[in-house]
């Protein structure tokens, strides 16, 4: 055993009970802030306790002021300054908090919990009273974080975005209503994943997306190689109006829903058993060829299906256009999907939300959590990268 175990174990003996530690630990805590907010006060008067100086300002004693932390409620002594000019970072004026019981409440907001769970998770675990109030005044300060977050500047290139709008009920002029919030999420050139944004309208619709992509625009991305989308009727346009040289790709997945929504049940396994010879293809000739013997054998039947593959087949299969690696990571908006179904895992307490800034607050939240994890760039990123320079080097290099 290391000496420094040993003392530890000594050390730790002198405690009979766990309440005895916390106490003592709580006690730590409170000397070491009020010994942080002594350092703050020098830092505002540009000098320390005992110095002179020559500044107009100077010490005033001290206030008493209770506090709430992760081991309970104290009290401390805060310095105070003669023209009461003093705001401690660490113990704003007019705040009760310290921020890592602030973080923890956005925490446990960001994972779907209500006020009233909070409230009552703090008292047992803390062993202190927090208002549903004071809880939605902390998470409300993330308004001003979602403003910064949603006009921050974006890369110039996306090599592909993924877009895609998730349905939320939120209540407007006294009734409940459905709203769908955008996301948009863009792989940057280093390979890894950049949420672009959020942003809030009635319906899914062209119009709407072509804010969307107008905004992203604003905000500094000159070009996006290749983009991934559901099948909304003018999505392709709106996006050659804004990036003209973009490749669209409609989501596969969606189209075999959609194509799939009118089959009776004793067809289903059948029917899709035979579109999966479209897109497992290995080129495109040869889906084309697969889509013919498909139409031949259900037309009669689902000519609604069939069209749909018919009228959308550019859009369908313009992944056939590059390598597998690429092929992968375009054929399908899986990527986004997974996201939203973290956001709706985290909203799904929620049933309706009192007004727009309480949807944006918790999706974005979700987001941040859901995404702490991106920090690697995606599987064989290095044969991935190799293959976009090859295809596109002037645009990728922009």
């Amino acid at each position: 055993m290391r000496k420094d175990d040993l003392l530890s174990d000594e050390f730790l003996k002198q405690f009979k009970t766990g309440d005895e530690l916390s106490a003592f630990l709580k006690q730590i805590q409170k000397r070491g802030i009020e010994k942080m907010l002594e350092g703050e006060l020098d830092g505002h008067l540009d000098y320390s306790k005992h110095e002179k100086s020559s500044n107009k300002n100077s010490r005033n004693g001290y206030s008493s002021k209770k506090i709430k932390t992760s081991f309970g409620e104290s009290e401390i002594s805060v310095p105070r300054d003669r023209d009461a000019s003093f705001n401690p970072i660490i113990v704003p004026k007019r705040g009760n908090m310290v921020d890592g019981i602030e973080n923890v409440i956005v925490s446990l907001y960001a994972k779907g919990m209500s006020n009233a769970d909070i409230e009552e998770q703090i008292r047992e675990v803390y062993n202190f009273d927090v208002s549903t109030s004071t809880i939605s005044r902390i998470t409300d300060k993330i308004a001003n974080d979602i403003v910064a977050w949603q006009n921050r500047p974006l890369e110039p290139v996306y090599l592909i975005v993924w877009m895609d709008g998730i349905v939320f009920k939120v209540r407007e002029n006294s009734k409940v209503i459905n709203k769908t919030v955008y996301i948009a999420v863009g792989l940057r050139r280093d390979g890894k994943k950049e949420v672009l944004g959020l942003w809030l309208g009635k319906n899914e619709t062209a119009a709407f997306w072509m804010r969307v992509l107008t905004d992203i625009r604003a905000r500094g991305t000159e070009d996006i190689l290749i983009t991934a989308t559901d099948n909304l009727n003018g999505f392709t346009d709106t996006i050659k109006n804004v990036f003209p040289e973009s490749k669209t790709q409609i989501c596969v997945v969606h189209q075999i829903r959609n194509a799939s929504r009118y089959v009776v049940w004793k067809d289903k396994k059948a029917f899709t058993a035979d579109m999966k010879h479209i897109y497992n293809a290995p080129n495109q000739d040869a889906a084309k060829a697969a889509l013919e013997d498909f139409a031949n054998k259900w037309n009669d039947k689902y000519s609604y299906a069939i069209k749909s593959w018919q009228d959308n087949w550019e859009e369908l299969t313009v992944f056939y256009e590059f390598p597998i690696e690429i092929r992968k990571i375009i054929y399908t908006t899986n990527l986004i999907e997974n996201l939203n179904g973290k956001i709706r895992k985290y909203t799904k307490n929620k049933l309706s939300f009192p007004t727009d800034d309480a949807v944006m607050k918790s999706v974005y939240l979700a987001i941040r959590e859901a995404t702490k994890k991106w920090s690697m760039p995606i599987r064989n990123w290095g044969i991935i990268l190799n293959q976009f320079l090859t295809i596109y080097e002037k645009r990728v290099r922009l």
